[in-house]
């Protein structure tokens, strides 16, 4: 893998932030996109930006595509983000978020002449968006070798998935031995300017779950009282 190119999806948040560190581990030059899409705060594009120098990405990337041109969620309208636990796809699920990074993660992929991209996506410990399956990461992996003039020629382009299978205790403890900063990172849908967490939303919920159950200091700035787990 030493010297090697691979695409990094980075929104600067936790898992993917250990995804890009294990890109880095496996011994790969990371070239890491984030997306400007019209999200409720700016916050975790300064934490990806922050992320990307830090974990070592030989380039980061910003694209502006606003998703608010759409709507259909609280993080890309004026609904508001639910503050208690709720059934279903929540109204948090941005309609095909993933599949528009992804897309655009393999236009530059091909671009670079890479042929990996990594996304940190997980269905374990998440809040139940279709696009965080294994199947859709796999019928996607497919379609980059349909889609594309490199994969028409050969090139097996491979999404990979690291932390797909954890929970969130687990992606904190691998953070940790890899020397991810999770102070860097800003996971709350609805931080403040300054990155401050709310300590109500879903994803304050299960970032800090994820630190308690792996039993390591929470890093989170809260701009009030941290979640209730019990």
């Amino acid at each position: 893998m030493q010297g090697k190119r691979a695409v990094v999806l980075l929104s600067g948040g936790m898992d993917s932030a250990v995804a890009l560190a294990e890109a880095r581990a496996a011994g790969f030059t990371c070239h890491a996109l984030s997306l400007d899409y019209g999200q409720r705060h700016a916050a975790e594009l300064a934490a990806a930006r922050r992320v990307a120098a830090a974990i070592g990405a030989a380039e980061h990337r910003i694209v502006a595509l606003d998703l608010r041109a759409f709507g259909g969620s609280a993080l890309t309208s004026d609904l508001p983000v639910p503050e208690s636990p709720t059934t279903g796809i929540p109204i948090t699920y941005v309609p095909a978020r993933n599949t528009v990074l992804l897309a655009l993660a393999l236009a530059w992929a091909e671009t670079l002449g890479a042929e990996d991209i990594f996304i940190g996506v997980n269905a374990i410990d998440y809040s139940g968006y279709p696009d965080c399956r294994p199947e859709f990461i796999a019928a996607f992996e497919h379609l980059a070798r349909l889609a594309t003039k490199a994969g028409v020629e050969g090139t097996p382009f491979r999404i990979h998935t690291p932390l797909i299978a954890l929970s969130k205790a687990e992606i904190v403890r691998r953070g940790l031995a890899l020397g991810v900063d999770f102070a860097l990172t800003v996971s709350c849908y609805q931080a403040d300017a300054e990155g401050l967490a709310c300590g109500r939303c879903d994803a304050c919920r299960l970032r800090a779950k994820g630190f308690a159950e792996a039993g390591v200091p929470d890093p989170t700035r809260y701009r009030g009282d941290p979640p209730r787990l019990s």
